[in-house]
């Protein structure tokens, strides 16, 4: 397999999964890393207050370094950078000085938009950023990117929500066309360590969530009606203080 380049980003978001979610793909999308990127929330319990952070996986050191760079220069790049991290915090409580409501707080830490600053964009928000051993913001999320970075490098944590194949996971599949066209590498059914017939249908409900587990892209699956399976994460916006 070729190298990934793995860039972590973590602006202390407390909300639901599914805004964290939104934040990801809106990210990928301004840092330009739209094609074969790997994208993943991770959950971080170290610091305040447990909270999510983000990872994407290129295989271009040249494209994941144009991202960092954007993040870390010029108050968390332009604009529309700024727009969506700050739109991207989700609702909750516990915001600090320069955070959006949903973001962890760090006293003494200030977010002023320079000169030529869109109004409209607002004052940078706070993030902390890792790429490789740099690292980037205050540190407790610096530590908190630093983590993402290290569990989807070391492929051993992180729920994938851009990875290749994911669109086409839609409707009704079989485990073995999941596997097929998809960067899934197994199905895990709960309470059958044995595995699971590859024929056995699957019913995405348009909402597959693997996740890294030693080494392998795995999705956690459990038995539903008509001896069908369904993804164990269900689609309904989850805190993201709940294990996941």
């Amino acid at each position: 397999m070729s190298e990934w380049y793995v860039l972590a980003v973590d602006t202390g978001h407390t909300g639901a999964l599914r805004e964290a979610d939104h934040l990801l793909r809106a990210l990928a999308v301004e840092l330009g890393l739209r094609d074969d990127v790997l994208g993943c929330t991770h959950h971080v319990r170290d610091g305040r207050r447990p909270h999510t952070a983000l990872s994407f996986a290129v295989p271009s050191e040249r494209a994941a370094r144009a991202a960092w760079s954007r993040l870390t220069e010029n108050g968390s790049g332009g604009s529309g950078t700024r727009a969506i991290l700050g739109a991207g915090a989700g609702a909750g409580a516990g915001a600090g000085a320069g955070a959006g409501a949903g973001v962890i707080g760090i006293e003494g830490e200030g977010g002023g938009g320079g000169a030529g600053t869109i109004p409209d964009a607002g004052p940078a928000p706070l993030l902390g950023v890792a790429f490789g051993d740099e690292r980037h913001g205050p540190d407790e999320l610096a530590a908190g990117a630093a983590h993402a970075a290290a569990e989807h490098t070391a492929r051993s944590g992180g729920r994938a929500v851009l990875y290749p194949g994911a669109d086409a996971l839609t409707g009704v599949l079989t485990v073995a066309r999941l596997l097929e066209v998809s960067a899934v590498e197994q199905v895990a059914v709960l309470g059958s360590p044995e595995g699971t017939d590859p024929e056995r249908q699957l019913v995405t409900r348009d909402h597959v969530r693997p996740q890294w587990s030693e080494g392998r892209l795995v999705l956690a699956a459990m038995p539903a009606a008509g001896g069908t399976l369904v993804p164990f994460e269900v689609p309904d916006p989850t805190p993201c203080c709940a294990d996941h």
